[in-house]
């Protein structure tokens, strides 16, 4: 009977929906040495490439928190030894206000190392992993598991290396790979603060000495130009030279370090500090004058050779102003691609050099720059306000790792909004540090920055009472460490009283770990909903969700708790949730082998996941179905949608398509 009802809902859903199973994830498993020594430590990389508008979860956070956690299990053997835990590659972290905490997630790429010592040259390597991925457009989430992995090498038998060549052919070792939106985000922002560095007063009053220089070298034109290109080219190089030195230091494996380690995040921290508070003019970060002096006297050598040591030169000299954001750009390219910290300094050098060699190939340009003065000043204190408030953020990161309790989410709101409200006082110059000019005016430019400052400042003040502030959600505190949320207080005040369950239906199994929202009553049990639904005589609405998906949670507080659609579910249905991430193992007369992948299903979760896919074709969450009570599909299914009309137009045509048989 099962199989006929499976096989007309598939047709049905088939015709209905044209649905698809989804797999938004490829994955691509390999190893650093597929033939390694003993007492070699190799690593598994595994490696997925994700669809556009799709996100993955990463391992990273806590996996109480609601969404579900990738899982790499390793089948032990004696052959290896796993060193430490599996580490994910510089995922994105975002607070998530459906689950009111912060989570880990990839886009485009994803990447997980595990590292193991190999311990007998003959190894055998196997097993499972697990993940979760969800869609940005339509609100889609999809648990897989049971996803294996394996690699075994046998060195008595000559063809085994090419063969496992050629099984992982393809599965190439990314742990340099990165996310190129991401990657382009911070070259972009490297450049613009190469431009921020040429309004500071160590910087800017060099640009009329380099005219100078190469305007006295070489009067020739093809001299000069010659000079000042490889001026350009001499700053670059020596910028990127720096970020070369860094990078073995600065590569992905420092990601896992930056997520959670409290020692460098504590060290980012007091150097943001330290640079701020340079910027705000306390002290000066410069270099031995001995070195200056000495890179400057080889500046008056003729030839390409003094033109380079003119651009050391100028780059030891404003050391002061730019050194707080080189090291800043170097901090932010920690745990990323391996290279990118130098190509962090080429971009940053490039928007530095680019206006040096231009002053210098077309002197008389000279004129349109505006003067020197206090307005260069002004520029390094703003810098220093954004170090600042940057500064809080590597804090955080340790504190919410160690639960030290001293920056939870309204503090950190209270900090930003003060360092931001002085700004914005700054640019208006009611407070005056040391090296700004004495003036009575305020100009347009700054006017308007203040504007914006105050904007951004009030637009914080309702997070201190739990609004979400969905733009800053990347860089808060989770809400859970929130002391007063006046706004779940209120929701949380305006719960209606439960609905007690038909006495003609038998009382939900799981019902003492699985639940509904809102205070419904329903079922978890395919077989409990159809008995209840055919003794009251109502259709079935039936609601394929997961502990772990977002959007099923966003539908619930969005959605359902409009009075126009909980009225329904709780008066006109027979209500069915089937949870397909839940783990929980059923009893062994209750397990079978799926028809669709050939797998034993023995949970709660892979048996309600099979029964979506081989009856609607469908493996995405959430996904409404409704159902007469003999199992029939009613009405083409719907998913996310938030709705609330669309919604409560499918309830009723479900309702119609009922009352019609």
């Amino acid at each position: 009977m099962r199989i006929l009802l499976g096989t007309f809902l598939t047709i049905l859903s088939i015709t209905f929906t044209g649905a698809q199973v989804l797999e938004p994830a490829e994955w691509k498993v390999s190893m650093s040495n597929t033939t390694p020594k003993a007492g070699e430590i190799v690593t598994v990389t595994f490696a997925a490439d994700i669809d556009e508008d799709w996100y993955l979860y990463s391992t990273d956070f806590d996996p109480d928190l609601g969404p579900i956690v990738a899982e790499f299990v390793f089948t032990p053997h004696e052959s290896y030894e796993l060193i430490g835990n599996v580490k994910p590659i510089n995922p994105e972290k975002k607070y998530d206000e459906i689950w009111e905490g912060e989570v880990s997630i990839f886009h485009d790429k994803a990447q997980f190392n595990q590292q193991m010592k190999i311990l007998d040259p003959d190894y055998v390597i196997h097993g499972t992993y697990e993940y979760q991925v969800c869609s940005d457009i339509d609100g889609k989430c999809i648990y897989f598991d049971d996803n294996t992995f394996g690699f075994k090498y046998k060195s008595s038998k000559k063809t085994t290396s090419n063969e496992q060549k050629k099984s992982n052919d393809g599965l190439l070792d990314q742990r340099a790979s990165t996310d190129p939106y991401s990657l382009a985000s911070f070259m972009l922002v490297a450049f613009l603060a190469g431009l921020a560095a040429l309004l500071t007063p160590c910087v800017f009053p060099m640009i009329p000495m380099t005219v100078t220089f190469f305007t006295g070298k070489d009067n020739h034109k093809k001299g000069r130009y010659v000079n000042s290109l490889f001026y350009g080219f001499s700053i670059i190089l020596i910028y990127s030279l720096i970020g070369l030195v860094l990078a073995p230091f600065m590569g992905p494996e420092t990601a896992n370090d930056l997520a959670t380690g409290w020692i460098p995040n504590v060290i980012f921290f007091t150097v943001f500090i330290v640079f701020a508070l340079s910027f705000f003019g306390l002290f000066e970060i410069t270099l031995p004058h001995k070195w200056v002096n000495s890179v400057d006297a080889m500046g008056d050598k003729g030839g390409l050779v003094g033109v380079f040591f003119m651009a050391l030169t100028l780059v030891l000299v404003s050391f002061s102003c730019t050194g707080p954001i080189v090291g800043s750009i170097l901090v932010e390219s920690a745990g990323g691609l391996a290279l990118k910290p130098v190509l962090g300094m080429i971009a940053f050098s490039a928007a530095f050099a680019i206006p040096f060699t231009l002053f210098a190939l077309f002197p008389n340009w000279l004129n349109s720059l505006p003067k020197s003065g206090g307005w260069l000043n002004s520029v390094k204190v703003v810098l220093g306000f954004i170090e600042l408030a940057l500064a809080f953020k590597f804090l955080s990161i340790a504190d919410q790792a160690y639960h030290w309790g001293i920056l939870d989410r309204d503090i950190y709101l209270a900090i930003w909004i003060i360092i931001f409200t002085f700004l914005g006082l700054y640019l208006l110059g009611k407070i005056k540090l040391s090296g700004d000019s004495d003036t009575n005016k305020v100009s347009v430019v700054r006017m308007i920055l203040s504007m914006l400052t105050f904007t951004f400042v009030v637009y914080m003040i309702p997070g201190l009472f739990g609004a979400p502030l969905k733009a800053m959600a990347g860089y808060l505190p989770p809400m859970s460490t929130h002391d007063f949320a006046l706004v779940e207080t209120i929701r949380a005040s305006g719960n209606s009283e439960p609905v007690v369950m038909d006495d003609r239906c038998e009382e939900p199994l799981y019902d003492d770990f699985l639940h509904w929202p809102h205070g419904l009553m329903g079922y978890f049990d395919y077989e409990q909903a159809l008995a209840c639904a055919k003794a009251t005589n109502k259709p079935i609405f039936v609601d394929f969700t997961g502990h772990g998906c977002v959007n099923c949670r966003e539908m619930e507080a969005r959605v359902w708790a409009e009075e126009e659609v909980l009225n329904r579910l709780n008066n006109d249905f027979v209500l069915l949730a089937l949870y397909v991430d839940d783990k929980t193992e059923l009893a062994e007369n209750k397990w079978y082998t799926s028809s669709y992948d050939d797998r034993m299903k023995k949970t709660i979760g892979k048996q309600n996941a099979d029964f979506q896919i081989t009856n609607f074709n469908n493996n995405a969450q959430p996904f409404y179905v409704i159902l007469s009570p003999d199992g029939e599909l009613l009405i083409e299914p719907t998913a996310y949608d938030l709705n609330v009309d669309n919604f409560v137009q499918f309830l009723e045509k479900g309702k119609a398509a009922f009352k019609r048989r």
